[in-house]
């Protein structure tokens, strides 16, 4: 129930106080080609039921046609507004618009489409357990996903090999210890990440720790070492091909 009261709270102030920011983007995503400033994107929410996610527009008209889900840096559908847009976050900031409507919280494991989540492990599918949320632990640690898939060859291959094995246990790992003061704390933390991503990262790190996480996943979250392709949770195999299927 707090949780919940806190949502609104947060997202309706959020919102109002945003306005003064969104509203002239929205305008220019607007002017640029003439349709509408908002992408509503179909995600898997709590108890694996759709929902239509919010986002101001950053990319191209149906740049999904494309059949693409990851997004690079320098993926050509971004448009130029895109790029501020995606810079500062704001594409994310019309989604307390689904949290006032209790469709997604402040914090929980980010919403993914549905050709995503019908590639979960058994594991996995603890994530769609709890609300969606706009940040958790693993959106701070892979905030720079478009740098990490840029110049791939397969983003979505990509990012199953290399994103999608720790993001997901960073996300388990959140549900396992999520508290109100943690998701206060993680909600501050994912402003400083916009300034100060290192900083950010330090002060996660010494959460995880605190926590008893598993040590590799803290060693990841450090960010200190390139990323290999991993097996994600709960499989053996490293994801080898687009359909995702693992063992």
């Amino acid at each position: 129930m707090i949780k919940r009261l806190f949502d609104i709270f947060v997202s309706l102030f959020g919102l109002l106080a945003a306005s003064p920011i969104l509203l002239p983007v929205m305008f220019l995503v607007w002017r640029q080609d003439g349709h509408s400033p908002f992408y509503i994107a179909p995600r898997v929410g709590r108890d694996e039921e759709l929902f239509n996610m919010v986002k101001l527009r950053s990319m191209v008209i149906n740049a999904d046609k494309s059949g693409v889900d990851s997004t690079s840096a320098n993926d050509n559908r971004i448009t130029p507004v895109g790029q501020f847009i995606r810079s500062y976050k704001l594409d994310e900031l019309t989604q307390l618009w689904n949290v006032l409507k209790g469709e997604m919280s402040l914090v929980g494991p980010r919403p993914n489409v549905k050709r995503e989540t019908d590639l979960y492990t058994l594991e996995e599918k603890k994530l769609l357990s709890v609300k969606p949320g706009i940040t958790d632990y693993s959106s701070i640690v892979f905030s720079d996903e478009g740098e990490i898939l840029a110049d791939r060859e397969d983003p979505d291959l990509s990012y199953n090999q290399l994103i999608r094995p720790y993001k997901s246990r960073l996300s388990l790992a959140y549900i396992e210890h999520q508290s109100f003061l943690l998701d206060i704390h993680l909600i501050w933390l994912t402003v400083v990440a916009i300034l100060d991503k290192q900083k950010a990262l330090n002060a996660l790190n010494r959460i995880l720790i605190s926590r008893n996480v598993d040590p590799d996943v803290i060693r990841v979250a450090k960010r200190e070492d390139d990323l290999v392709p991993t097996p994600p949770p709960g499989a053996v195999n490293v994801v080898q091909n687009r359909d995702g299927s693992v063992t």
